[in-house]
């Protein structure tokens, strides 16, 4: 069986497990606790935070431990904006009951952008996308003419793989005064995460450890200490007050070291991999003169393919080539089942019924072999559907 939906979830990396297991069996110290046993489990744990902190080229109190990109994400849209509101309720100035993302964002950005609507009655604004799902800096910039708390918008999408010209995004939020928020979850192992680098300007960066080969459940949301940032979860004051609960020692270390290989390993993976795909997508154009790519030509990460199959059902599709022995999706994995077009695919000016012909073949950093034998069952699958 050959996987090709890293973009879901991708297998805990060996080198993360080795640093992770002393972790879950002779060191269980709890990092809170004031003993030997538990200032060694705090050792490590600022360890992994500088670790991380390295990585993005922020400060090591900028980072938060979370259980994934959703609560990262999370955390970076209701606390950035809430910790606005509080701020003007004190007589900060320059605070607004409005923030503004896009159309195409993953449901963690989405919901926690409605829940603020709903509860706290702040008023969510999109920027449009064009047909390659891309943001225009000028578009943002019209939208930001009236203050906002928060910016948030992917570096790259979960579904089509469009990677956003952050820099000129953030120039435009700076000029504005705005705090802009990047997830990053899909971007890292591809794309250079440093604040130093492509995502200079960037406020607020969300990243998820099981898409880089960490385990499950861990995660990192990294915020410029000058950035107020109301809590989620309270209790305790663990992570500096910003994130209550005792902290994973082993998923902290596993992260760290799973982001630390996959910023080593990026340049390198990102230029093989674009070609494998690149000769794949070929192909399946090729034998398929029906089908349809999605996303931006040009500016896409490497490791994503992901085409319309008009005159198909993307869900029967899928069952094909699985039956020849591939596995991919549909889409984002959050929103598997669903018998909804993606909102992504809408976004872009595509119609429902051809939205739900959609399949994503999203490939690992470790890719070394063409991928001609999927691009042929693929072609296969759409044959037998469409019958």
């Amino acid at each position: 069986m050959l996987y090709l939906d890293n973009a879901a979830t991708t297998p805990v990396r060996p080198e993360a497990r080795a640093a992770m297991l002393p972790w879950l069996t002779g060191e269980f110290g709890n990092p809170s606790s004031h003993h030997t046993v538990g200032e060694r489990a705090a050792a490590a744990l600022a360890d992994a935070r500088a670790r991380v902190a390295r990585v993005l080229g922020m400060r090591r109190s900028d980072i938060v431990f979370t259980s994934g990109g959703t609560e990262a994400n999370n955390l970076a849209v209701k606390g950035i904006t809430l910790g606005a509101l509080l701020g003007a309720s004190l007589g900060a100035p320059g605070a607004a009951r409005r923030i503004v993302t896009t159309p195409i964002e993953h449901e963690s950005v989405l919901e926690s952008a409605d829940y603020l609507r709903r509860l706290h009655g702040v008023d969510v604004d999109t920027v449009p996308v064009d047909g390659h799902g891309r943001v225009d800096p000028d578009a943002l910039a019209h939208a930001l003419r009236e203050p906002a708390a928060l910016v948030s918008i992917g570096y790259a999408n979960n579904e089509i793989g469009t990677i956003q010209d952050i820099a000129a995004l953030a120039a435009v939020t700076g000029a504005a005064r705005v705090p802009l928020h990047a997830d990053a979850v899909q971007a890292a192992g591809w794309l250079d995460l440093s604040v130093e680098g492509a995502l200079r300007g960037v406020d607020a960066i969300s990243i998820a450890g099981h898409k880089i080969g960490a385990p499950g459940g861990t995660g990192v949301l990294a915020v410029r200490g000058r950035i107020p940032l109301e809590p989620l979860l309270h209790g305790g004051g663990q992570e500096a007050g910003r994130r209550s609960g005792t902290e994973s020692v082993a998923g902290a270390v596993a992260f760290a070291t799973a982001l630390e290989l996959a910023a080593s390993e990026r340049e390198a993976a990102s230029a093989r991999v674009t070609a494998i795909r690149d000769e794949f997508t070929d192909r399946v154009l090729a034998l398929v003169p029906s089908a349809r790519v999605t996303g931006h030509p040009v500016h896409r990460l490497p490791g994503t393919a992901s085409f319309t199959f008009e005159g198909t059902s993307g869900e029967a599709v899928l069952l094909e080539l699985e039956r020849r022995g591939v596995v991919s999706s549909s889409g984002s994995a959050c929103a598997a089942g669903s018998d909804e077009p993606s909102h992504v695919l809408l976004a872009l000016g595509i119609t429902p019924d051809v939205a739900r012909t959609a399949v994503r073949f999203t490939l690992s950093t470790t890719q070394t072999a063409n991928l001609i034998p999927v691009a042929d069952a693929a072609a296969a699958a759409v044959a037998a559907v469409r019958g």
